[in-house]
């Protein structure tokens, strides 16, 4: 009796497409995941194995910022400062050491005994810079790796997409629909390995769609430029700071302390959070300053305000007051890296890419199994 010949529906072509795509990016789509899921606590793995500088005594008066200033100023040029919100945390202070450095380097200062401490390199900061460029480039040259990456990406948004579709039962019924939500840990292993990739591909799957559309952005210009027309504002476009400004004050005119303009500052935006001012070094240069809200819903929003020398205020760029379109387009990183809730989201992200970095394994191991099954029917001998 010959078997009678199956229809290709559409399911079965996305089944296709959804495993020979997985199959040919499997060990790209598994490197650029791991490296992600690393660099998802950067920061706080760092800080872990950082020595803490202590502030000795936070019940006594600060040193003028002035007098903070001119005691690094030993160790080259001052750019910013910032300071926390709370009382009992070290001021950091980006110092330019030489012509060459471009961010400068951080220097932790004790605002009451003016005891500053250079932030330590460690072993640490290697691999996270392997996994940035693995992440991004597959620690190739960038103009061969960030093109992979992308195309990896635009794969896995697809992958992500096809998932869903696979996800939802043939019979629209809410039994079909329940095995779906669950691993059934009880079976045997195959079972297991199917339910971790589908049940868990499911749950991860709006969060790694997200992290594709985004993470588009650093691959190809065509996307950004595509992007920035869909927002109707470009995307990275305000990488160079925003406008310039210079002061326009006459000699002799009298100039604030750095101490009036930061309380003139917290006047305009009064409420707690942490503040990061750029110090002048030139008789043209103006105060640039930017706070976060502590009460805000996501901790890496900003506002902004420039002042000149004597106080007047140039420039006032709050956030909400911005087009939602610019304040979506200035939150791409964010969203990208999931910092955009803080360590909530962080955590989110950190599981999702998590179970991203697994997909490819468990993926490869049920295409296995499937041959296998093929395999041993063709073995089998033929009933007429």
């Amino acid at each position: 009796m010959s078997k009678k010949n199956k229809k290709y529906t559409l399911r079965k072509f996305i089944n296709d497409v959804h495993l020979w795509l997985g199959i040919g990016s499997g060990i790209i789509l598994f490197l650029v995941c791991l490296s992600g899921t690393i660099l998802t606590f950067e920061e706080e793995i760092k800080d872990l194995f950082a020595k803490e500088f202590v502030v000795a005594d936070a019940s006594g008066s600060r040193l003028s910022m002035k007098e903070l200033s001119e005691s690094l100023s030993k160790e080259g040029i001052v750019g910013n400062v910032t300071i926390p919100a709370v009382r009992d945390k070290a001021l950091n202070f980006s110092v330019k050491t030489s012509p060459k450095e471009r961010r400068g380097t951080t220097y932790y200062v004790d605002p009451y005994s003016g005891e500053y401490q250079k932030v330590q390199k460690s072993n640490l900061d290697g691999f996270f810079m392997t996994m940035f460029i693995m992440h991004r480039w597959l620690l190739l040259d960038t103009e061969i790796g960030r093109p992979i990456v992308g195309v990896a990406t635009i794969i896995f948004l697809f992958l992500s997409i096809s998932g869903i579709i696979l996800w939802f039962p043939k019979k629209m019924k809410w039994k079909n629909f329940k095995p779906g939500f669950k691993i059934k840990l009880k079976a045997n292993w195959k079972r297991i390995n199917h339910d971790l990739h589908n049940t868990l591909g499911f749950y991860a799957c709006i969060f790694l769609v997200i992290m594709s559309l985004t993470g588009l952005f650093w691959s190809f210009e065509w996307y950004r430029d595509a992007g920035s027309k869909v927002l109707g504002t470009k995307v990275f476009g305000n990488r160079g700071g925003g406008p310039k400004f210079e002061s326009a004050l006459k000699p002799g005119t009298t100039e604030k302390t750095f101490e009036e303009i930061l309380q003139i500052a917290s006047t305009e935006l009064n409420y707690e959070g942490e503040t990061t001012i750029t110090i002048p070094s030139t008789d043209k240069e103006v105060y640039t300053i930017t706070k976060n809200n502590n009460s805000r819903f996501s901790p890496v929003i900003t506002d902004k305000l420039v002042f000149d020398r004597d106080g007047t205020l140039l420039h006032k760029e709050l956030f909400a007051d911005k087009p939602l379109n610019v304040q979506i387009a200035s939150l791409i990183k964010p969203i990208h890296m999931g910092t955009i809730y803080g360590n909530f989201s962080k955590i989110i992200y950190f599981i999702a890419c998590l179970i991203a970095t697994s997909l490819p394994i468990t993926g490869t191991l049920i295409w296995i199994n499937k041959l296998k099954i093929k395999k041993s029917k063709k073995k089998q001998p033929a009933f007429v």
